[in-house]
């Protein structure tokens, strides 16, 4: 747990905040600057290793590098932060900008491929000089469009070149990038964007631009929409094609767009990414572009990331944290090759583009190596017997390597080489990972049965943790060091205590670092609850060490995490189902590690005197029964026969639900009537009667298990 030193760390560079942690707890407050001091940084920025210093580069403003600031979270988005600096070590490195770390790696790397996309069935590549033109040519029709500092510019669509050139134009010009979900419907997008103040929107396609229409004449702060793919619908003033954009910035001086460069500061934002809290209310997370290039040097020289050599492909959603870091900042930092798969990858073109682009290092979420994962098995049923056999052999002893490694044992077992050549080496060039170091899992738990089919075939997935709190990862899992249902280790710079441990060990997690986010934009009360007094980001998750590996035990908070990734606050969801089926008492979301959501939900019954429920339904659904023509007056005769007009009446009301969903993956697909109602005395309610979740998933566990069989389909 403690911070290691990194050769490439400038050691004894010195900044603000260094001596914090020594001398006293570090002061949290707002962001009003006042009796702020300047904070004092390197002038000289780190260098790739092997690497020499660029010439002739201005690579930072001649004035200093921070804003003033003295405290170390911010709700206001033009304001800055005191930097969790260190003497040295790793949090010692010299504060950069977006548009330094940037600058470095075209000086370096400038001819290398830095972005490319399939067109017209190739590869249609820009080097990082010209991603860099691309970026100030944006920046410069941004300044154009009248983007105001700080104010938002919301970007909506599928990954694409144009969605890193505004990103990152975006930041050149003062703006704050701000992702915003294609799932979304338009009213959360009109939630982000609003919040953003976002100036101008960039859409994707039609599809995505109605949405904003619907919405455009509540955004005060909006002056234009951007259409990145295809051809404009509507002509209005406002309204630009992707071509008409960047050309729309050609008469803006080259030293206009230079003077707001030299205004950006790294303790100030330069990216908010949402995410939904408890209540489901969108939260603006405010990274600075110190938290965004900090945290990509670290993350990278955590996994051993070679400058220059490494190559990615983009399919995960950008606007979620762990996409955005790793395509488009990790990238950036190492010279790296994006390469953005096409539209519908997760429906099942992603296999193509592996094969095609043979990426050396593979982010996936949970999900996505468990389809792979079923694939493979379906396959392997279908092979021949003796095939089956080799592969079964085969398997059993990558596991058993793997488990060796993984305890540092370095045993090879007997034979390894001859699976290594049978089986491993075909799977992973039939998959287009055979080019591949690193292969990570993120953003949501993962079961240890993929953990160990992966293992099996000498293909040991990575967890990473971390939140958009965190800018991305706090604890990494390498190659060389990583432990099967463990999250990692604490990365190089960052530290984690477990507050309130009980006997065995449980805390809840607790970051310090300089990933850890500025606030959430205009929620000074929800940024103090995220942050203690003396700075550390409380989790809302529960865990413990062995052997300084991090495990994740429990979660303090309700929200569920799909195992697509997704962040759903059970809490609304299951409100608004309850207002369309009047007829329901108690609804409960399943979905954590899940492929969907379902829920179990239970029909009003009559309460004994003692408040115990009976089997008898309340008049309210003998009345609702007896209208459709039931007979039906208890909650058992409901479920023994899934009484039609009940069970339909239910799905009606989900299906009014999920068309108001906010994503889809936020929409209900299943459900089961439990045979009686919750209650203190059944113990799934508390003395407060809030609803006891994990008491409840124990005692009905066996019917959560039957939602998520084959043999169901979600509706």
């Amino acid at each position: 747990m403690a911070d290691g030193a990194s050769g490439s760390g400038l050691a004894g560079a010195r900044g603000h905040g260094g001596d914090r942690m020594a001398d006293s707890s570090p002061v949290v407050g707002d962001c009003s600057g006042k009796d702020a001091r300047r904070s004092k940084a390197s002038a000289t920025p780190q260098q790739p290793r092997g690497e020499p210093p660029p010439a002739g580069v201005p690579l930072r403003p001649p004035e200093a590098s921070l804003a003033p600031a003295e405290r170390l979270w911010s709700t206001c988005g033009e304001g800055a932060v005191h930097l969790r600096m260190e003497e040295s070590g790793p949090a010692a490195d010299t504060p950069r900008t977006v548009h330094q770390m940037f600058l470095e790696t075209v000086e370096a790397f400038g001819e290398r491929p830095a972005v490319a996309r399939k067109e017209d069935g190739s590869w249609r590549t820009l080097t990082w000089k010209e991603y860099y033109r691309e970026c100030r040519t944006a920046a410069k029709s941004f300044i154009k469009l009248g983007l105001e500092r700080f104010h938002g510019v919301g970007i909506l669509g599928f990954n694409a070149p144009e969605w890193f050139i505004a990103n990152v134009g975006c930041i050149l010009a003062g703006g704050l990038a701000t992702g915003i979900y294609t799932t979304n419907i338009p009213e959360t997008c009109f939630e982000v964007a609003s919040s953003a103040r976002a100036n101008i929107i960039v859409v994707e396609d039609q599809e995505q631009m109605d949405k904003i229409l619907q919405v455009k004449d509540r955004l005060e702060h909006l002056k234009a929409i951007v259409l990145y793919k295809g051809e404009l619908k509507q002509r209005l003033a406002s309204h630009y094609t992707w071509a008409e954009f960047m050309r729309l910035g050609e008469d803006v001086p080259e030293q206009e767009l230079n003077r707001s460069i030299a205004r950006l500061r790294a303790n100030q934002c330069c990216s908010l990414i949402f995410t939904s809290g408890a209540t489901g209310t969108p939260k603006a997370v405010m990274l600075s572009h110190d938290n965004v290039t900090w945290t990509a040097q670290r993350a990278g020289e955590a996994v051993d990331l070679r400058y220059g050599e490494e190559s990615v492909v983009s399919y995960l959603p950008l606007s979620h944290v762990a996409a955005q870091l790793n395509d488009l900042y990790i990238a950036m930092r190492f010279a790296a090759t994006t390469y953005f798969a096409e539209p519908d990858a997760l429906k099942g073109s992603l296999a193509a583009t592996l094969k095609e682009v043979r990426p050396t290092s593979f982010l996936g979420v949970p999900r996505v190596w468990e389809k792979m994962q079923e694939k493979m098995q379906a396959a392997g049923a279908k092979a021949s017997p003796f095939k089956q056999s080799v592969a079964d052999w085969s398997k059993a002893i990558g596991l058993m390597y793997n488990y060796s490694a993984m305890h540092k044992e370095k045993r090879v077992p007997w034979g390894f080489t001859l699976a290594n050549q049978l089986v491993f080496k075909k799977v992973r060039a039939a998959l287009g990972l055979d080019r591949c170091r690193i292969l990570f899992t993120g953003s949501a738990p993962i079961s240890k049965e993929t953990l160990e089919y992966f293992m099996s075939l000498n293909m040991p997935l990575l967890e990473l943790y971390g939140m958009s709190e965190s800018s991305g990862p706090h604890t990494v899992s390498t190659n060389d060091d990583f432990h099967i249902n463990s999250c990692g280790k604490v990365m190089a710079g960052c530290k984690v205590k477990l507050d309130k441990q009980d006997e065995e060990g449980n805390g809840e997690i607790c970051f310090w670092g300089r990933n850890v986010f500025m606030g959430y934009l205009n929620m000074e009360d929800k940024t103090k609850e995220a942050l203690d007094q003396d700075g550390w980001l409380h989790s809302g998750d529960i865990g413990k060490f062995q052997r300084n590996f991090l495990f994740i035990t429990g979660r303090i908070k309700e929200l569920i995490i799909t195992a697509g990734g997704e962040n759903v606050a059970p809490v609304p969801i299951e409100e608004a189902v309850k207002a369309e089926v009047p007829i329901i008492s108690n609804a409960m979301l399943i979905g954590d590690r899940k492929k969907f959501l379902s829920m179990l939900v239970t029909l009003k019954c009559v309460a004994d005197q003692d408040g115990r429920p009976t089997d008898r339904l309340s008049p309210e659904v003998v009345g609702f029964c007896r209208d459709r023509g039931l007979r039906a007056a208890t909650v058992s005769e409901v479920v023994a026969s899934e009484e039609p007009a009940v069970y339909e009446a239910i799905w009606e009301g989900v299906r009014r639900y999920n068309a108001k969903a906010v994503s889809n993956p936020q929409k209900v697909q299943k459900f089961v009537v439990l045979p009686r109602d919750f209650s203190v005395a059944g113990g799934e309610l508390g003395p407060t009667m809030k609803l006891r979740r994990p008491i409840v998933i124990q005692m009905y566990q066996e019917k959560i298990d039957e939602l998520y069989t084959e043999q169901t389909h979600p509706k």
